[in-house]
């Protein structure tokens, strides 16, 4: 072992981790819907309606931060602290408050893991904002900051929301990383300069410490990262027990995790946006069929079958539109999500559009599952007792409708 290596991080030498931390993501989905909010302080939970009582804040913006609200906090806090109404809107403050709406969030949550799934060999969601991703055979310390960025450019070029970046040895720096530069930064921590980058930081910063660990570390002395990878072993597994053994290491830089996927996706999509909106139909299903070929193609790379086939239509400035139609059983047939998503599509021909997707979902990936089209025609032709090859499956019509930003 080289002289200086602390033992037990050969592997993290080399391996290259990712933390995609979506900024204020619920705000940022609300300003999808309404870009009339893009730099306004804007507060999504419940309660604030007249005569509701209880509530609390699900996500603010960074604008609403600045006024003092905080996720989690009691909606009546919020509105003292950020009323939604004012006396002179020029110079007091107004909060743009707007209800969850976690089936929006989560859409736009899938569109974002698409593409942390197609650019990972492993990922992890954590959460509906957030993931780790394995890059280690995908790019070279030399050019990981290149990589960064272009999975935040990727990010916000084709979902249109921002996000934070950490790049490290190991997941716990980077998610201290990932954390450095809110909103929308990126911070590159390699090897050799991570100690360095840990030591001075405050021990509130170290993953895994919360405000009460922080206090008890406070009163022993330890106020850095720094200060706990410098303290003795065994008082901070007195104090802490085994988990204090487990903080006493990231804060040396050692974290051993490997980042393992939870499960299996549960969709597969691929979405594009136009520099302009177009009403030009055959440019728009050229697209499709782009991101028709683009998705399947996915899919058979993964071994994965589809039950349902969907597009996504997005009028500006936002009006989002999906459709979807349901299979009688799942099959990997490139040419069938293609002629689905064209289909669905005829309602919107000599309409503006801005953004299209085309997904596959309901996927499974068992070894004995149907995957060709014709096996499931014929069994359907022969259970119904009619020859066609129709495929029968119905169209779940979803259309949302947005309402304008009220103050």
């Amino acid at each position: 072992m080289p002289a200086g290596r602390l033992p037990g991080t050969e592997h993290e030498e080399r391996s290259i981790i990712l933390h995609v931390d979506m900024d204020a993501f619920y705000a940022a989905c609300e300003r999808l819907q309404n870009p009339e909010l893009e730099g306004k302080p804007v507060v999504v939970g419940m309660g604030y309606e007249p005569g509701e009582t209880i509530g609390a804040v699900a996500t603010a913006s960074y604008e609403a931060r600045e006024h003092g609200v905080e996720s989690a906090q009691p909606i009546s806090k919020a509105l003292d602290l950020l009323p939604r109404t004012a006396r002179n809107p020029d110079t007091e403050p107004v909060g743009y408050y707007r209800p969850v709406d976690l089936e929006f969030y989560e859409d736009v949550s899938a569109d974002v893991k698409a593409i942390l799934h197609e650019l990972a060999d492993a990922v992890r969601e954590v959460s509906i904002d957030e993931a780790y991703l394995d890059v280690t055979d995908r790019t070279a310390w030399e050019v990981a900051e290149g990589f960064g960025r272009h999975v935040k450019q990727r990010i916000a070029r084709e979902v249109g929301v921002p996000a934070s970046v950490g790049v490290a040895p190991n997941m716990s720096a980077a998610k201290i990383a990932s954390d450095h530069d809110k909103p929308d930064g990126l911070t590159v921590v390699p090897p050799a300069e991570l100690r360095e980058f840990l030591d001075p930081l405050p021990i509130e910063d170290l993953h895994g410490v919360g405000p009460k660990s922080a206090s008890t570390f406070h009163e022993m002395g330890i106020d850095t990262i720094g200060d706990l990878a410098a303290a003795d072993l065994e008082t901070i597994t007195d104090q802490f027990g085994e988990r204090g053994r487990e903080l006493h290491l990231r804060a040396r830089g050692i974290d051993e995790r490997e980042v393992e996927a939870r499960g299996r996706p549960k969709s597969l999509s691929r979405e594009s946006s136009f520099s302009q909106p177009t009403a030009d139909i055959e440019r728009a299903r050229a697209r499709i069929d782009e991101l028709a070929g683009a998705v399947a193609t996915r899919a058979t790379e993964k071994g994965a079958l589809y039950r349902t086939i969907g597009i996504k239509v997005i009028e500006p400035p936002y009006e989002l539109h999906t459709r979807e139609r349901s299979l009688s059983g799942p099959v990997d047939e490139p040419p069938l999500v293609a002629e689905t998503a064209q289909t669905l599509f005829d309602e919107f021909e000599g309409k503006s559009v801005r953004k299209l997707g085309v997904r596959v979902s309901n996927l499974s990936f068992a070894d004995n599952d149907q995957a060709d089209l014709a096996s499931w025609t014929d069994r359907t032709a022969h259970e119904s007792g009619d020859s066609s090859t129709e495929i029968r499956g119905q169209a779940r019509i979803e259309s949302f409708d947005r309402s304008e930003p009220t103050e």
